[in-house]
This record gives structure tokens, C-alpha cells and sequence, in this order.
């Protein structure tokens, strides 16, 4: 019996380093996970450097029609521009495993946005945050706190001629000083394709 104690602390001791080093998934109310990747021309994007900006991340796949149907009605990059004017850093992340950067940069020509699409073909980033859809939306504050995590708005088939735009709302409360509400909501579209 003491052998079997003395076995189990042992083994408990060598796997603590283990559990210490697992990266935990993103969750609201608590610091967005930092992050560092290459967007589709080559420059580099760390959560670091926004550091007292509002930072929207995108989960996104333009082979996913829920994504084609927001980016034929400007969905996304209205709410950029808006938000955009008033210092919101917006970044796309493109976890698809298939995906190039020269895929990125013509799908961004033919939609016409400016905003970055960091390139996480490994999927590090998305399974950090726990993206799981295309589009996963996550609004972080100045602070570097996760405030929103879930669907872009309330209307998945898009069949509603007015839907409530959980990002929109978020991202108008933080400005105005207050809190999001909802802040978590259920992501829906594609799944994200992992490796």
C-alpha cells in the first residue's frame, strides 16, 4: 500500500509541470489567450500590440456559405468600417488547414475588404479560443478581456429582415462604457476545418 502512495505522488509530481503547461480555451470574463501569426501578406499580428483597443476576432472560411452569405450582404464589413472609425481593431482568422495565403489574398480581392485574415492553417489559435464555427465571433476589450463570445446575430438560416447583431450590440456597449449582454451566445455555420 505505501509503495502505491509513494508510486502516485511520484507520477503526480512529474505530471504537475504537464497540467501547468496545457493551454487553457478562451472564456469570457476572463484575458483573451495572446496570440502571435503572419496575416496573408506576410505581417505579423500578435492580441499584444492592440493592447488598449476593442479587438474583434473573426472565424472564417469562404468556402463556408453561412460565411459567403454575411460577405454578399457586407455583413462583416460594415461593421469593420463602423467600428473601424472608431479605433476597433478587426482581425479575420482563417483556421481552414487547406488554406493559403494566396487563397486569402484573392478571396479578399473579389469581397473587396481591408481588413487582415491571420493564417492559422495549424489551428493553434482556433483551438486556443475554441472556435468552432465559421463565423465564431469574439469581441476582447481595451483591457485584453475576453467580453463576447458566440454568433454574429440571431438569425442562422438568414431569413430575418432585421437580426439582432450580437457584435454590433457588444461592440456599442464597450464603447459606451458599458457591458455586453448576452456574452456568450451559440455559434453557428460551418464547422471550422481543423487538420
Amino acid at each position: 500500500m505505501m509503495r502505491i502512495a509513494r508510486w502516485l505522488a511520484v507520477l503526480s509530481l512529474a505530471l504537475a509541470p504537464l497540467a501547468r503547461a496545457a493551454p487553457q480555451t478562451a472564456q469570457v470574463g476572463q484575458l483573451a489567450p495572446e496570440f502571435s501569426a503572419l496575416d496573408e501578406t506576410g505581417a505579423r499580428h500578435s492580441l499584444s500590440e492592440y493592447r488598449g483597443k476593442i479587438v474583434v476576432l473573426e472565424w472564417t472560411n469562404p468556402e463556408c456559405p453561412y460565411v459567403a452569405r454575411h460577405y454578399a450582404h457586407d455583413t462583416m464589413e460594415t461593421l469593420a468600417k463602423r467600428y473601424g472609425a472608431r479605433g476597433v481593431v478587426w482581425l479575420a482568422v482563417n483556421s481552414t488547414h487547406t488554406n493559403r495565403p494566396a487563397d486569402t489574398l484573392r478571396w479578399k480581392q473579389e469581397q473587396g475588404f481591408a481588413y487582415p485574415t491571420l493564417q492559422d492553417s495549424s489551428g493553434e489559435i482556433g483551438k486556443l479560443y475554441g472556435a468552432r464555427n465559421t463565423p465564431h465571433m469574439f469581441v476582447i476589450d481595451a483591457q485584453g478581456e475576453l467580453r463576447y463570445s458566440g454568433a454574429i446575430d440571431d438569425d442562422p438560416r438568414g431569413r430575418s429582415a432585421q437580426p439582432h447583431n450580437f457584435v454590433d450590440a457588444a461592440l456599442s456597449a464597450l464603447l459606451s462604457g458599458g457591458a455586453p449582454d448576452p456574452t456568450t451566445t451559440q455559434p453557428y455555420g460551418c464547422s471550422v476545418k481543423y487538420r
